[in-house]
């Protein structure tokens, strides 16, 4: 069959009118095929593409506010920690004041007792040098009533008296008391 076959069957390249509106409908079925199929799963999954991007953009932007408030809060902190160190500072300050206070009282009170127990000592000494120097006295005059008893027994001259005398007179002196 030549040329004239496809004349007569009304066939170009083998494709006849019924083939052609079967592939035109298939065309168009097709085409509506995919208009539905995009309705129905391409813009699902586009509004979840969209809602997934507006979420990310949202933790994007929640994330810049808590690094932003981070950031203020370790400003804060910060300043806080210099506020505590100064205060640490005043504090321990206070203390050496304090103690250097406590120190100075105590060693003044320390000075006063010491005042006092001196002032007691030499009282104390006062009294036993009188004391001694009143036992002293006694035993003088013992010696000198001895003295006498023996100057009246033994008949002294008149120049042996006033030798004796002397001597007593002597130990007796001022010398005498303060070198005992």
């Amino acid at each position: 069959m030549g040329n004239g076959a496809i004349l007569a069957t009304g066939r170009i390249f083998g494709l006849d009118s019924q083939l052609l509106f079967d592939l035109l409908f298939q065309g168009i079925a097709v085409f509506i095929l995919f208009l539905f199929v995009g309705y129905l799963l391409i813009n699902p999954v586009r509004n979840a593409l969209k809602k997934r991007q507006e979420k990310v953009e949202g933790d994007r932007r929640a994330a810049e506010e808590d690094k932003a408030a981070a950031a203020e809060l370790k400003a804060q902190y910060d300043a806080r920690l210099a506020g505590v160190e100064q205060e640490k500072l005043e504090i321990l300050s206070e203390a050496r004041r304090k103690a250097v206070k406590n120190e100075n009282a105590i060693i003044n009170s320390a000075k006063e007792e010491a005042g006092r127990i001196r002032a007691s000592a030499e009282r104390e000494a006062a009294l036993e040098k009188e004391k001694v120097r009143e036992e002293v006295r006694t035993e003088i005059i013992d010696v000198a009533a001895a003295m006498a008893g023996k100057i009246v027994e033994s008949e002294i001259t008149p120049e042996k008296q006033e030798e004796l005398l002397q001597q007593t007179l002597d130990e007796i002196g001022d010398e005498t008391w303060q070198s005992r």
